[in-house]
């Protein structure tokens, strides 16, 4: 299991040049001559040139000339990276004004389908007011003065039943005690009027 962690690790390491991308951006190790020179291809470019001309000051012919192949070759590659880079943005353009195209074609056929929806709609609109035109209008015609209330139906609710008199209260008599003798005559009088 470890040998195959370690394996692809290194099979990403040994591929270090990234693929595709912005090469106007991009991170270059450039080896020449005088030792690495590293930077963006415009980096590089500069660097190649103060090398060259350093060269040339210092009479060495042989070192001037390879800074100014390396200082080439890097020019080259930024100038082939720029053209690929507008291409992709003149397609891009092209493809954002062909959307807007359609957009506009969209929107015209909207409007169009709408002024015609509008249109039928004032047709039939005119159409109902003619038609109109031709009927009397209940409002316009003699009205009777007096208008007749029509008679109340009887119902459940609206009629009144009569009330049966309640029956006087009778007042109950108190369950006999048991002390209490049965014979004796139950006295109507309350307990004052036994007292006097």
């Amino acid at each position: 299991m470890r040998s195959t962690k370690s394996r692809s690790r290194n099979k990403n390491r040994n591929n270090n040049r990234p693929s595709g991308g912005n090469i106007v951006n991009r991170v270059f190790d450039s080896s020449g001559p005088d030792g690495k020179v590293r930077g963006t291809p415009q980096q590089v470019i500069e660097k190649y040139n103060q090398l060259h001309r350093d060269a040339q000051l210092s009479g060495d012919r042989v070192n001037a000339e390879n800074f100014a192949q390396h200082a080439e070759h890097y020019t080259r590659m930024l100038a082939e990276a720029q053209r690929e880079i507008d291409a992709k943005r003149e397609e891009q353009e092209a493809q954002n004004r062909e959307r807007q195209a359609e957009r506009d074609r969209q929107q015209q056929a909207d409007r169009e389908r709408q002024a015609e929806r509008d249109r039928e709609r004032d047709e039939r609109f005119k159409a109902q007011e003619e038609q109109s035109k031709g009927q009397v209008d209940p409002g316009s015609s003699d009205q009777p003065d007096v208008v007749e209330e029509p008679a109340l139906v009887e119902t459940p609710e609206n009629t009144e039943k009569p009330k049966k008199p309640r029956a006087p209260r009778t007042r109950r008599k108190p369950a006999p005690k048991a002390d209490a003798q049965p014979d004796a005559p139950a006295d109507d009088a309350g307990p004052a009027e036994a007292a006097e």
